[in-house]
């Protein structure tokens, strides 16, 4: 006895086609950003020993430098997990930050897991301009007629 009729058996192929592809698009994609250095390398940086062309030899260049001097290197690696069309999440994320001294000899080195971080919360205010609210129209028709480009005309920036 057949559960299906022999003309049904190609759109069932199909349908169970379909849905194993809509299934398989929906599985989680892992993204790794940055890489962290070797830890048997990061555990031979001695503070007061090595210099920035030393560390440089065994970990490599830094993923940051420091935004206003480069007395701190920051070795940053992160996993997510995106899964369809939501945000991704966060999986794993490492910061191994690197202080030196005013020589040029590291001072300190710290590291940083996920559990360290915190989140930043913007804040939803608005600034206050002032001037005049100008709807769409007024912006659009506004500079009609105040362009001159005639051989007297003042050239922006002069």
């Amino acid at each position: 006895m057949r559960i299906f009729p022999i003309r049904r058996r190609p759109a069932l192929l199909i349908a169970t086609a379909a849905a194993s592809v809509m299934l398989a698009a929906c599985s989680a994609q892992i993204d790794q950003r940055g890489n962290m250095p070797d830890a048997d390398a990061v555990l031979s940086i001695e503070p007061g020993v090595q210099t920035k062309d030393q560390v440089t030899q065994l970990l490599g260049t830094p993923s940051a430098v420091g935004t206003f001097d480069d007395k701190n290197w920051y070795y940053i690696s992160k996993r997510t997990k995106t899964l369809a069309f939501f945000d991704p999440d966060v999986i794993d994320q490492q910061v191994l930050v690197i202080k030196f001294d005013d020589s040029g000899i590291v001072k300190k080195v710290d590291f940083y897991g996920l559990n360290d971080a915190y989140a930043v919360e913007p804040v939803d205010q608005v600034t206050p301009t002032y001037g005049q609210k100008l709807t769409l129209l007024q912006q659009l028709f506004g500079n009609i007629g105040r362009f001159n480009t005639g051989p007297g005309a003042k050239k922006p920036g002069y």
